[in-house]
């Protein structure tokens, strides 16, 4: 069973797969206005991740 610190930069862990699976099942319920407010949400997230990590990098 592969662990989470043998796992390719680019691919998912068996975890990341199964929460990626949880949030499948969640969105298909949403209306067209809540799925797009999600998508923007996602994105805000993952640009303040990236500002994160930018930071961390510059001052390691």
């Amino acid at each position: 069973m592969s662990t989470s610190g043998d796992t390719m930069p680019g691919s998912l862990s068996m975890e990341q797969q199964f929460k990626l699976k949880v949030v499948k099942d969640q969105v298909k319920g949403l209306s067209l206005e809540q799925a797009q407010e999600y998508v923007v949400e996602v994105m805000r997230q993952m640009m303040v991740k990236d500002n994160l990590v930018k930071h961390l990098l510059k001052n390691a």
